[in-house]
């Protein structure tokens, strides 16, 4: 026999204006926990432009090589567009290209890392690695983002998920929040300035990466900080995106907030039949909540305490359960303490 008890949490309602892009696609997501806090149609597959490269960089990182020093050969030749122009038999290490990649959007950059990293099996660990973190309607055909080589197609939701999982790098993060970064290599020296416009006229910005083709038109992905939100914004075909970007940042500040739904560790349950219990949960939750929203807490409890699992605390928003995991009980411990014998002598 089970037992439920449902506590309710309301948060204070109030009026929010309403919000448009001029984005063909767009999303605001919380990168923390995957909550999507604003869209317009985010699975709508489309060339995406050189945002592409989060995915180079990204393979760059994980591939453990990021200290070496490679050789820049033929790879090159068919670079075209935005560069770093790198030149055959530079020597440059693959952390420096990967700053070329991200900060100037570097095509030539993309090609040298790809043939570093992996050769001609490069785009193929792309496709693998979009699968594996929950890519679903992405197709990668290059390092860049190039659409003359057949290009990438992604969505919005798919960038945002791809960038939520780049900023659980740290070299990642420190690499796409650097305003300027100087590099000397055996054949030039380089001073290169980030194209992420955000970094420099918005004070919660950490971060993102530009991009442009003919074809994508204006795409962009940028991610900000504020208190305790961390969020990504990705917009594809919007020729007002740096200002969309500020703009949806400003609005999610401003109209939601992580809460701590559940403690992880001692759990304050009201409930007379597990007086003699402390209980307990292993992993706890937050999430974000908008200002007019209720959320309940559903505890289900055995009718027989014992140590142990003996129910399960479930999260409800919007009458949707979007998180639940297991209550454990422990006896506490009768035998009093000296001062508590003590006291009890008077």
């Amino acid at each position: 026999m089970k037992k439920l008890i449902i506590l309710m949490i309301l948060i204070i309602p109030f009026k929010v204006a309403a919000l448009t892009t001029s984005a063909r696609s767009a999303i605001m997501m919380d990168m923390d926990n995957g909550r999507i806090l604003y869209s317009k149609d985010i699975n709508r597959q489309q060339s995406v432009a050189s945002i592409s490269k989060i995915m180079t960089a990204v393979l760059a990182i994980e591939s453990g090589r990021m200290d070496e020093m490679v050789t820049i050969g033929d790879e090159i030749d068919k670079s075209y567009g935005s560069g770093i122009y790198i030149t055959k038999g530079e020597e440059i290490k693959l952390r420096d290209l990967v700053y070329g990649l991200m900060l100037r959007s570097g095509n030539d950059a993309s090609y040298a890392i790809a043939q570093y990293v992996a050769g001609d099996l490069f785009v193929k660990m792309m496709n693998d690695k979009a699968k594996e973190i929950g890519m679903i309607n992405t197709k990668f055909n290059n390092p860049n983002g190039l659409d003359e080589e057949a290009g990438n197609y992604s969505t919005a939701y798919d960038m945002a998920v791809l960038t939520s999982y780049a900023n659980k790098l740290e070299e990642y993060q420190k690499i796409v929040q650097t305003k300027s970064y100087d590099v000397k290599t055996n054949k030039n020296t380089y001073h290169w300035v980030n194209k992420n416009k955000l970094l420099f006229s918005y004070q919660y910005s950490t971060g993102g990466k530009t991009g442009y083709t003919k074809e994508a038109k204006r795409t962009l992905v940028t991610t900000a900080q504020k208190d305790n939100l961390n969020l990504v914004v990705v917009t594809l075909n919007d020729g007002n995106d740096f200002a969309d970007h500020q703009k949806l940042f400003e609005y999610g500040f401003n109209n939601y907030y992580r809460y701590e739904l559940l403690p992880k560790g001692n759990l304050n349950i009201p409930d007379k039949l597990y007086s003699a219990y402390n209980l307990s949960l292993k992993e706890g939750f937050t999430y974000t909540l908008k200002n007019d929203e209720k959320v309940y807490l559903n505890f289900v409890l055995s009718d027989k305490p014992q140590n142990g699992e003996v129910g399960l605390a479930k999260v409800v928003v919007n009458n949707q359960v979007i998180h639940q995991e297991n209550i454990y009980a422990t006896k506490k411990d009768d035998k009093k303490g000296f001062i508590d014998w003590f006291k009890s002598l008077w």
